[in-house]
């Protein structure tokens, strides 16, 4: 019988089941954190699907740029996140370079590249700090998260297919290798982005994406 899960990991198992499936690889004392930072960068992308008008996706955005800037706010992610940032286990930079490059999605002010960066990429960048990362680990997860990234807009089908691949073999490359394992989990999304820029299209999950998750935890190292 699978432990019960609180509901932020709830939320994270139906709304992102990759980041979920790769935050069971991190220390066991840090996912509820690690499902909290997942369940932020889940509302900041769900600010543009269910706002009508861009300028409503905005309003919303602001309202998560307002807690990560201190403003106390009863939700059941604003209050275990500012609890977080508190502690100093999530530095608000890191937090509000996510929301800016929500918002220049929104307002149609970035190129691609800039945008995986500055979301999955900045994503990873939280989560390996979270569990403990710094350095140079932490750019290495940067290219790892935003590789995750170009991955996920050959669902788009705005840029051509051939250029995602390049660019998102570009950002593995500088991602690959041995990570500190306490870290590990952060770069796991860097395995499935493997996977989804060979197969050119889509995402498919299987067997063989969790097995090579598995495999990489095993070995501690991707690619």
């Amino acid at each position: 019988m699978e432990p019960k899960l609180s509901e932020i990991g709830a939320l994270i198992r139906r709304s992102d089941p990759d980041r979920f499936f790769t935050s069971l690889f991190a220390p066991p004392e840090r996912r509820e954190a690690l499902w909290t930072l997942y369940a932020f960068n889940n509302e900041l992308a769900r600010a543009r699907e269910v706002a009508s008008l861009p300028m409503l996706a905005l309003i919303r955005l602001q309202w998560w740029r307002e807690v990560v800037e201190g403003a106390d706010r009863r939700h059941e992610v604003a209050t275990p996140l500012r609890a977080l940032i508190g502690q100093g286990m999530l530095l608000p930079e890191e937090l509000e370079a996510m929301i800016a490059a929500r918002e220049a999605e929104v307002e149609e002010e970035t190129d691609w590249r800039a945008y995986v960066e500055g979301s999955a990429g900045a994503l990873a960048v939280a989560a390996g700090r979270l569990l403990g990362g710094e350095g140079a680990v932490l750019e290495r997860l940067r290219n790892l998260g935003a590789a995750y990234g170009v991955a996920g807009q050959l669902r788009r089908g705005v840029v051509p297919v051939e250029v995602l691949v390049e660019a998102g073999e570009a950002y593995l490359r500088a991602g690959r290798g041995r990570l500190p394992r306490e870290v590990l989990a952060a770069g796991l999304v860097g395995v499935l982005a493997r996977r989804d820029l060979r197969r050119a299209g889509p995402p498919l999950r299987g067997v063989g994406d969790r097995m090579a998750v598995l495999m990489a935890a095993t070995l501690g190292r991707i690619g």
